[in-house]
């Protein structure tokens, strides 16, 4: 069982462990079904990689970030002035809302997030006079998520502030993210590990003949 570490890409383990694997596996039959010593095929290792960075990716602020109220500001602030109520349908009023919004460099920021969460006439007044009483509260709205129809508190709790509250803002680094990257790390140490304490691929067992 000796370990092996000078090419762990190749192998484990050393020469004497390897013949006597070799020996126990090309002597047992498998009731038949023979099992081969082919290595993991390349595109099945770059699917799991794709996976792991796309799961992290949905999920990181800057690509899943649930729509916080603040960012559908600006449309609350035009939708209602006489320029915008002078169009004849809503659909013109959202072309031209988009329109001043995305041509103001004070909103840039936001156009990214409003791309990825487009919002109808609808919705706006829906979420309307929920923004409105969390602005007559003092709310900020950065804390509050849209969900539907509902303008609801983020579920992230973040730094301490003077008054005694958590900041409901979700940070750019989140703990579940440390925890998977353990957790990945663990589980393809864990199959390498699996793997190359087995015979090198570039060795095949002939169970005997079957």
């Amino acid at each position: 069982m000796a370990w092996k570490f000078d090419n762990p890409l190749y192998t484990l383990t050393d020469e004497q462990e390897n013949e006597r694997a070799k020996q126990l596996w090309d002597s047992e039959p498998l009731g038949g079904i023979t099992e081969d010593n082919n290595r993991l095929p390349v595109p099945v290792v770059g699917l799991l990689a794709l996976t792991i960075i796309t799961a992290f990716m949905i999920t990181f602020p800057l690509w899943g970030h649930r729509p916080t109220a603040a960012i559908y500001e600006p449309y609350l602030e035009l939708m209602d002035t006489p320029e915008i109520q002078a169009l004849p349908n809503d659909e013109e009023r959202m072309k031209r809302m988009e329109n001043i919004v995305f041509s103001d460099k004070k909103y840039a920021d936001l156009i990214p997030h409003l791309e990825r969460h487009p919002v109808e006439m609808d919705d706006l007044r829906m979420i309307k006079p929920q923004v409105l009483e969390l602005k007559r509260q003092g709310e900020p709205l950065d804390w509050y998520f849209v969900v539907g129809n509902k303008v609801v508190l983020a579920n992230f709790e973040g730094n301490l502030l003077p008054d005694g509250r958590r900041e409901r803002k979700q940070p750019w680094w989140d703990i579940g993210y440390t925890i998977d990257v353990f957790y990945i790390l663990a589980f393809c140490l864990g199959v390498m590990i699996a793997v190359k304490r087995l015979p090198p691929y570039t060795w095949q067992p002939t169970h005997n003949g079957h």
